[in-house]
């Protein structure tokens, strides 16, 4: 199906249709980008990296914050059929050296405020073409773009749809980094999954608080293909605020900490948020109090969203789910992550891929089936084997399933705490914590322990001002917990190592404990 599904496409359509309607918004270069603009931009730099002399799925590495520039990337390279490799800004120099030459990408872009990372870059990686943006810099990407031509380029036809389009490294919550692969048709079907799940209207306007090197971009372009503007910031609690009142932002994915924090801002309740139409959760279930007061806070429905770089989003817990559960009909879907999307089959079962009874307790591992999944990782042939087995992706991921097909998530197989021979589910024990009034966000995890061979640490974020104690919580945690399960310590922190998906790095708080000794961390 050439160029039919080609999603660098998606601003030539509105281009045509509404041409001086605003397509972006990047709010923190205060510009606004209108669709002829953005086509122009995106057909200038396609022809412009081609002319750099890229071929046909060459990929094209991006270093920078959130902006138009960024988002011009991902349809340009589309549309001459090249590949984005969004980079994670928050990581090392070493580490974005080992992914680049792994991926081997042909050209590199770079905003000004990672110079000094490019130039070091610049030292370990052998890259053909190094391109850069922003106030003060060598201007080489404006410059690009300036002198290419505006005619369509000439491969935007010729592109499959089981091209590749981006190359997502994950976020390494149980080890290295993978390059996950996916094609503009994966893209495509995961914007459908989206687009069934929230319900997108044209009158909505989408706020991304997400960073455009991981999965959610694809939800900041399903936007666009429908034609409603994009709002792009850098998270902050307050700017987020301040743009939903400004923008009349109707949609928005935030991570439980993000509305945390933004149900905490100073003079919350004086934002004008009756704009909002819904908004959508991930990183993991949210603990059932703050569901109930982001309910009573915002203005519109909630949906929590369960994914994978692997496979974008393949569960949803929908709106009626959340009102439902509230109102007592079902509470305890909320430590569910819903059932599986409009495109996607999901299954639990054993290691033997047989699926375990739908009773809501026998645990076993998702497996999903869905054209929305990647088609593999880059340059590791074996681990895509052993993730991709005959048409189903293995998540790793262990939950139950209850017999109306609703998935709860009880951990990470590696995540998984046994403590005197007793399996201990580390979101249980999290959601327990969680039910503290003063706890922001936690983490459990198992450290090592002579007699029982692992306790359950946890690790907890307090809201500002808050006095509570280690004995507090766990004394709260207890309230809702076997003896076993209960924390036997807790340390207060003020932050959780997080990947770029918002999923907390339960191995970063491991090393300590766990350093020269037997536990596949």
């Amino acid at each position: 199906m050439q160029g039919i599904l080609n999603q660098g496409l998606i601003p030539a359509k509105w281009a045509a249709l509404t041409p001086d309607k605003m397509a972006v918004y990047d709010a923190p270069k205060d510009t606004r980008t209108s669709w002829r603009q953005l086509d122009s931009m995106v057909r200038r730099l396609a022809n412009g990296l081609r002319a750099l002399g890229l071929q046909t799925g060459d990929r094209v590495a991006m270093l920078s914050r959130n902006c138009v520039e960024y988002q011009a990337l991902y349809f340009a390279a589309g549309r001459a059929g090249l590949v984005t490799q969004p980079l994670n800004w928050r990581l090392s120099t070493q580490p974005l050296a080992d992914i680049l030459n792994d991926a081997a990408p042909k050209a590199f872009i770079g905003e000004m405020e990672f110079a000094a990372v490019q130039a070091e870059l610049q030292n370990l990686v052998d890259i053909p073409n190094w391109l850069q943006f922003g106030d003060g810099s060598d201007g080489t990407l404006n410059d690009l773009i300036e002198r290419s031509s505006d005619a369509e380029p000439s491969w935007a036809d010729r592109v499959d749809e089981d091209d590749p389009f981006f190359l997502l490294y994950t976020g390494g919550t149980t080890g290295n980094s993978k390059g996950a692969m996916h094609t503009h048709r994966s893209a495509a079907y995961g914007m459908l999954n989206q687009t069934v799940a929230e319900r997108i209207v044209p009158s909505d306007v989408y706020m991304l608080t997400g960073q455009m090197y991981h999965i959610p971009v694809v939800l900041s372009m399903n936007y666009l293909k429908h034609g409603c503007p994009l709002v792009l910031m850098n998270f902050a609690p307050k700017t987020a605020l301040e743009l939903i009142e400004q923008e009349k932002v109707s949609a928005f994915l935030g991570v439980t900490t993000m509305l945390n924090w933004m149900m905490a801002e100073e003079n919350f309740s004086s934002y004008d948020l009756s704009s909002l139409r819904n908004i959508q959760y991930g990183g993991g279930p949210m603990p059932s109090n703050i569901v109930r007061k982001a309910l009573d806070s915002f203005p519109c429905t909630l949906i929590q969203g369960y994914g994978q770089t692997e496979g974008t989003t393949m569960c949803f817990l929908s709106q009626e789910d959340h009102i439902n559960a509230i109102n007592g009909i079902h509470p305890e879907r909320l430590q569910s992550c819903g059932r599986e999307g409009f495109i996607t089959r999901v299954r639990v079962v054993d290691p033997g891929g047989n699926q375990v009874p739908m009773d809501g307790k026998t645990p076993g591992e998702i497996i999903v089936r869905s054209p929305a999944n990647m088609t593999g990782y880059l340059n590791l042939p074996e681990v895509t084997k052993n993730t991709l087995r005959d048409g189903w992706m293995w998540t790793g991921d262990v939950a139950t399933m209850d017999s109306e097909g609703y998935v709860f998530i009880v951990d990470r197989a590696k995540d998984m705490i046994i403590s005197g021979g007793e399996n201990i589910y580390s979101i249980q024990v999290e959601d327990a914590i969680g039910s503290h009034p003063d706890v922001v966000e936690c983490a459990v995890i198992g450290v090592p322990d002579e007699e029982w061979g692992e306790t359950v640490k946890g690790f907890v974020v307090l809201k500002k001002g808050s006095a509570a104690t280690e004995t507090d919580i766990i004394e709260q945690a207890k309230t809702r917990l076997a003896s076993y399960q209960k924390p036997r310590s807790i340390e207060f922190v003020t932050e959780l190592p997080k990947a770029p998906t918002g999923k907390i790095l339960k191995r970063e708080l491991r090393k300590p404990y766990w350093e020269n000794q037997d536990r596949n961390v």
